[in-house]
């Protein structure tokens, strides 16, 4: 029997995931718009062998605002992560490519497209990260009154996902016959017509793209609340989430893992991905100098914006930055689950009011180990083996300094260890993660009668929890 592997993503934040990346040495400071950057670091995540790179994306500036803080962000210029992936494509072979492309502000046809075309360009290594979008202050970029609330993004985001799957099965997979000879170019019965009406779209199709390398892209999810989970675990087959420690982990892994069943999918059909933040240094003493020298490039009212969303409407530059919060909020009804994770850590850890956004500058609530390779290592692997994760999206402080430093010094400790792989398995990033290539919905029936499949589409697990939702 072979050995499970770690799987492993680069989680890529222009300059790096600490807030005052951008402001540090080892960081490149226009990242987000230089492709001579995303090159160097998609082809260092190659070269240690990560399954894929990964950008989170919104529709709109992250952190509007007029106040001081604003002018000292470094993330509000980057590039839209398809454009990015299609580029980066064409210099790599093995890495694969996730994007994040949202439900609410997206429309399911064009993107069906645009992501059957990364497929096809990357040759088999394209993702979709499914997001229905937080963010309150995009939704005027769209010609919206207000931002749609949670449940509501959420009953679009699982018939906008069925449809995205259906246009990707307008065409079966031996559907292109190109006979020069007979002057047959594709064969008309195997083209589907989705015809999908539904509450949220209507939408015909078919999609005028033949069916990708990998079937479909591989669908990823970013989300740990109830709605998350459950789009999650009818969905996806990767999830990208966040926590602290290895209880709450293990506890994320066991629930999210046991709701597949009632979608008639088996655990090891979605794989749980948590964040990992990794400062490095070869002796303990080197790793927390660099930490600290990071936490020093922070000026407190930054340190303070990265708390507004979990204390809203509070006066925060009021706050003493060395006592503890004056109180501790219950997370609203319905409030994306980053909010409890971080009032908790708060709580657990006894954090001043500057400990806490320090902590959070760090990687916005995930998981910050400060360490050896060996350490780091450690606690990969307690995780990986103790039921709470299949592997970890790296989210390096620094860009591109902490990426090559946990390729050079992190990956060669797991690979002794025998936790990672030492060559890429396959061609595809499914084939990299283990996961099947998807049948089209229009398949013949593998027993009984043999038939085609009917045009209309398939109530999949999605189309049941729109309607139970409505």
């Amino acid at each position: 029997m072979t050995q499970r592997k770690l799987r492993l993503g680069a989680f890529i934040m222009a300059t790096g995931h600490h807030i005052a990346a951008w402001r540090h040495p080892g960081s490149q400071i226009d990242s987000g718009i230089n492709i001579d950057h995303y090159i160097e670091v998609a082809k260092t995540a190659e070269r240690g062998l990560f399954d894929q790179v990964f950008v989170a994306d919104s529709p709109g500036i992250r952190f509007a605002g007029e106040d001081e803080s604003f002018s000292r962000q470094g993330r509000v210029s980057h590039f839209e992560p398809v454009t990015l992936w299609a580029a980066l494509s064409a210099v790599t072979q093995h890495i694969g490519f996730v994007a994040t492309a949202s439900t609410t502000y997206e429309d399911p046809f064009m993107l069906a497209r645009k992501f059957a075309s990364l497929d096809h360009l990357s040759k088999g290594r394209a993702a979709w990260n499914v997001v229905t979008t937080s963010a309150e202050n995009v939704h005027g970029n769209f010609g919206l009154n207000a931002h749609p609330e949670p449940a509501l993004r959420y009953e679009r985001a699982h018939e906008f996902v069925d449809v995205v799957k259906g246009l990707w099965d307008s065409f079966d997979d031996d559907a292109f016959v190109r006979d020069a000879a007979s002057g047959i170019y594709f064969d008309t019965d195997k083209l589907h017509t989705l015809n999908h009406v539904g509450k949220f779209f209507k939408v015909k199709g078919p999609l005028n793209i033949e069916r990708s390398p990998q079937g479909q892209p591989v669908i990823v999810q970013a989300g740990s609340s109830e709605a998350g989970k459950e789009l999650a675990a009818a969905t996806a087959e990767a999830i990208f989430t966040a926590w602290t420690s290895l209880a709450e982990a293990q506890a994320f892994y066991s629930d999210v893992k046991g709701r597949l069943a009632k979608y008639g999918r088996r655990p090891e059909e979605l794989l749980v991905l948590p964040g990992i933040s990794p400062v490095i240094g070869r002796t303990l003493e080197e790793a927390q100098a660099k930490w600290a020298e990071l936490q020093r490039l922070i000026h407190p009212c930054v340190g303070l914006s990265t708390l507004a969303p979990f204390w809203p409407g509070e006066n925060l530059q009021a706050w003493e930055l060395d006592a503890p919060p004056p109180f501790y909020p219950e997370p609203p009804k319905g409030t994306n689950s980053r909010a409890h994770v971080v009032i908790e850590l708060a709580r657990r850890e006894r954090f001043t009011v500057r400990q806490l956004y320090e902590y959070l500058a760090g990687a916005r609530g995930h998981w910050v180990v400060v360490g050896t390779p060996q350490t780091i290592a450690d606690q990969m692997q307690e995780w990986f083996e103790r039921g709470a994760a299949d592997g970890f999206n790296v989210m390096p402080p620094v860009l591109p300094q902490s990426l090559n430093e946990f390729v050079d010094l992190v990956v060669p400790e797991l690979q002794r260890r025998g936790l990672f792989r030492t060559a890429y398995e396959g061609k595809t990033l499914r084939e990299n993660l283990g996961l099947a290539r998807p049948p089209s919905r229009y398949a013949k029936l593998a027993f009984g009668n043999a038939q085609e499949a009917p045009s209309a589409p398939v109530r999949s697990a999605g189309n049941l929890i729109s309607e139970a939702a409505s």
